[in-house]
């Protein structure tokens, strides 16, 4: 189970990570005009972060062994 949570966690991270650096390459470039695809792009980001996050203290949490 842990193997499968920390797979996911890598995921999320690469997720994170993917989105972050396309949304600053879109911005720096200028090819995301509007303030509203920025908030796309932040919004993304928190999301996956939060979800890396949550899956970060699943695994902490079965590590411990309820203790």
């Amino acid at each position: 189970m842990s193997t499968i949570l920390i797979i996911l966690l890598l995921v999320a991270m690469a997720a994170t990570a993917y989105v972050l650096v396309r949304g600053v390459i879109a911005m720096a470039s200028g090819k995301v005009g509007n303030q509203e695809q920025q908030q796309q792009w932040m919004r993304k980001r928190v999301l996956y972060q939060g979800i890396a996050i949550f899956i970060a203290a699943l695994i902490l949490i079965l590590a411990g062994g309820g203790r």
